[in-house]
């Protein structure tokens, strides 16, 4: 099925580039050291009324 003269056609080149992309991202975001968000406090109290 996946065989030289596939990744030879236009098609075949794009699966190509679409599964470098994917390992590069795989590659990219497991690198990332991202400190989880958290939601700003807000400065002013709201108080409701009855």
């Amino acid at each position: 099925m996946y065989d030289r003269r596939f990744f030879q056609t236009k098609l075949g080149q794009a699966a190509m580039a679409s599964i470098a992309a994917m390992c590069a991202f795989v590659a990219l975001t497991t690198q990332m050291q991202v400190d989880p968000a958290f939601a700003a406090s807000p400065a002013i109290e709201a108080v409701e009324l009855a």
